[in-house]
């Protein structure tokens, strides 16, 4: 179980954002009655996932590497740019973005960057799978 709690971590954090990017938020956005309303419960879902994402990054990071040895696994060595990358991309989209949408403060903007930094996120998550997917070489 332990090998394979990285990739399913991995798996969680990348089939979230993949569910809510491009699902669940389209999704309200064409049954909920107003743009306001949906706008107001994607911003919650992103939310819980900016927490999905930081607990499967920081959980990664805590396993990365065999209790009293210096050096990471293999897929940690590989994932490890991915993974805090992730993690920063998710602060940075709920505390320094977020805020600014949320606000409708130079609404095109914001709504631009902020979708360039969940795709990035989703790259990232994207790269973490595979790197905890790759066989292990000897």
């Amino acid at each position: 179980m332990r090998q394979r709690l990285p990739m399913l971590l991995a798996a969680l954090w990348w089939g979230s954002l993949t569910t809510i990017g491009a699902l669940v938020v389209p999704l309200l956005f064409v049954h909920l009655a107003t743009p306001a309303v949906a706008g107001h419960m994607a911003a919650r879902l992103f939310a819980a996932q900016t927490w999905v994402s930081l607990g499967c990054g920081l959980v990664l990071l805590m396993i990365s590497r065999p209790k009293g040895a210096s050096a990471q696994y293999p897929w940690a060595r590989a994932a490890m740019v991915f993974i805090l990358g992730g993690m920063v991309l998710a602060i940075l989209l709920q505390f320094g973005v977020a805020p600014r949408i949320e606000a409708r403060q130079d609404l095109r903007l914001w709504h631009s960057a902020g979708s360039v930094m969940f795709g990035l996120q989703w790259l990232c998550a994207l790269g973490v799978l595979w790197c905890t997917a790759a066989p292990e070489r000897p």
